[in-house]
């Protein structure tokens, strides 16, 4: 394409994304992707707390348009500096297949989420950073979020402390817990109910009176990862908030070159 030569009338410069395309072959994801923007959101000890988010944005796209607007994705984005929640996270869904004219629209938005944390024992208090996504799904008007929060914690195994004469071997592990809810949910929620069924949770300062605690804690709770996802999936399935959801947990083993792995997924809603 020629540039149009400069001071030329914005209705005088060619739309080549708007122009047809004779190949007749839907694109099912356009967009951008691996964009940052600064956003605040809802911390339920402090209000809000600032970050920062990556997102994909993407449209599907007929397979009568040649290409789409790319620069609307980024002026939407920048028209929301306001807290994000999961309600504007939808209004920007709305917003994005609307003015791309698009029957669906895709959006994910990743950011690390600090939960001030306190030592158990000698009560120093640290950060703790957790990975969280919001993913939202767009069709023929209707929207669906899901949240999606990454929870590292200490698993330790029931068979090394059986056969075992001295100690057992723990490893870290995350457990990536996604949820569809039917009303407000905080993000500590879903960190704190993963945490409760771990061998014990990680913090991110220890004294040594809170490492001897959080290693025998750990001793006394042993857990496969086939028991981290039961517990998780239980204390889901009691949550008359949650109607959908899939948890997930890796062991990075350490008595071994591989993980453990095991994943649990349930529709509440489904007949």
């Amino acid at each position: 394409m020629i540039a149009a030569p400069t001071g030329a009338r914005a209705d005088c410069i060619a739309d080549v994304q708007n122009s047809v395309d004779s190949r007749r072959i839907a694109i099912d994801k356009v967009g951008i992707k691996n964009i940052r923007h600064p956003v605040r959101v809802k911390d339920r000890s402090q209000g809000e707390q600032h970050t920062i988010a990556v997102f994909n944005m993407y449209v599907e796209l007929p397979h009568n348009f040649k290409g789409t607007h790319m620069s609307r994705f980024v002026e939407i984005l920048n028209n929301y500096e306001t807290e994000i929640s999961v309600e504007s996270f939808q209004d920007m869904l709305t917003e994005m297949a609307a003015r791309l004219e698009a029957d669906a629209g895709h959006i994910e938005m990743t950011f690390p989420y600090f939960v001030m944390k306190t030592a158990p024992v000698s009560g120093v208090r640290s950060l703790m950073d957790y990975d969280v996504t919001f993913l939202g799904e767009i069709r023929d008007g209707q929207s669906v979020t899901t949240i999606r929060v990454v929870v590292p914690v200490t698993s330790l195994c029931p068979c090394s402390k059986e056969i075992s004469d001295r100690g057992a071997h723990n490893q870290r592990s995350h457990v990536t817990v996604a949820v569809r809810t039917n009303e407000f949910v905080w993000v500590e929620d879903l960190i704190d109910l993963v945490e409760k069924q771990a061998s014990c949770e990680l913090y991110g300062l220890l004294k040594r009176p809170d490492e001897k605690y959080v290693t025998e804690r750990a001793y006394d709770n042993p857990r496969f990862v086939e028991d981290m996802v039961r517990e998780v999936a239980g204390a889901l399935n009691a949550d008359k908030r949650v109607d959908a959801y899939t948890v997930e947990s890796e062991n990075f083993e350490s008595i071994h070159n591989h993980s453990a792995y095991a994943l649990i997924t349930k529709d509440k809603t489904a007949g």
